[in-house]
């Protein structure tokens, strides 16, 4: 179980799958959708996740401007299976940022059958900047990272538009991975997921909060991308998804001062409760886990289950 940046490992397959040609009739919708006379004239896989094929477009509308667009097709069929309305989704949360005090992408296009583009997909608006996981000032990356939450959560819930509830990614192995080293602190943790969440808030979440998805210039934040996990839930689990993530590359630390940043930011004085922690880092843990060993993982998770 590893919490690498998206998408810096793909096998062969999943090379070809998400960062191949795109199909011309993706093209075509894309252009489409900029308007009558409008042609791709680059495209660029974009280093990023593994859920979806996500390329950069420049495309050059019927009066000569250039538009600098992301393409995002769902190409993988299994996840269509469990999720068809995955692209439907990433746009109804784009149509509910886009008024928000957060720099996102702007909805350009969705077609959530693929009909048009061969698979599910959207175009959207391209935002400056660039990932970055290892700051030259960890502080001021951590306090920006947390000064980005609140606004978010601030975004209005709009009535009658269809948002998910927050839940638990699915845990689809009730034991220890098999390179766990203390089995007892995986079992415990897997059984405290077993009950409802601790806080019944229900706000606008990001659902996928960490820094592979925060864009930067220089050292300003540029922008919260990927969308589509968006949800209506409690604040704390975009702080533990974060968390876990910054543990894995800064440290346990790092990720206890993201935390007291947050805290003071938006003015929180109610206990963060482990299971936030644990949520985040054991939800959707299958049998590929025992082929990932993360020891740093079971330290952050160790300390969790100590606080239940």
């Amino acid at each position: 179980m590893s919490h690498e940046p998206h998408g810096f490992a793909l096998n062969p397959e999943d090379e070809r799958l998400l960062r191949g040609p795109v199909p011309d009739e993706a093209l075509i919708w894309a252009a489409a959708a900029v308007g009558s006379g409008a042609r791709v004239r680059a495209v660029e896989p974009l280093w990023g996740g593994t859920s979806s094929a996500v390329h950069a477009l420049a495309v050059q509308d019927g009066g000569g401007s250039l538009h600098e667009l992301v393409l995002r097709r769902f190409v993988r069929r299994d996840w269509l299976a469990e999720e068809p309305d995955l692209a439907e989704r990433e746009a109804t949360a784009l149509r509910i940022v886009a008024g928000a005090a957060v720099p996102t992408p702007s909805l350009v296009a969705v077609d959530p059958d693929g009909a048009l583009a061969g698979v599910p997909a959207l175009v959207m608006s391209r935002l400056p900047g660039r990932i970055v996981w290892h700051p030259a000032e960890p502080e001021r990356f951590l306090r920006a990272l947390a000064e980005m939450l609140p606004a978010v959560h601030a975004t209005p819930l709009p009535a009658g538009v269809a948002l998910p509830d927050y839940r638990p990614y699915e845990l689809k192995l009730s034991r220890a991975p098999a390179w766990a080293t203390h089995p007892d602190i995986w079992l415990r943790a897997i059984e405290a997921l077993t009950g409802s969440p601790p806080s019944d808030e229900r706000v606008f979440i990001h659902r996928d909060f960490h820094p592979g998805n925060v864009l930067w210039e220089g050292d300003r934040l540029s922008g919260l991308v990927d969308w589509v996990n968006a949800s209506a839930g409690s604040p704390w689990a975009d702080v533990g998804h974060c968390r876990v993530n910054i543990a894995s590359e800064l440290g346990e630390d790092a990720a206890d001062r993201f935390l007291d940043l947050y805290r003071t930011v938006a003015g929180r004085t109610d206990d963060y409760h482990p299971y936030w922690d644990i949520s985040a880092a054991i939800g959707g843990l299958d049998e590929s886990g025992d082929d990932a060993p993360s020891p740093a993982d079971e330290e952050f998770l160790a300390r969790a289950v100590y606080r239940l």
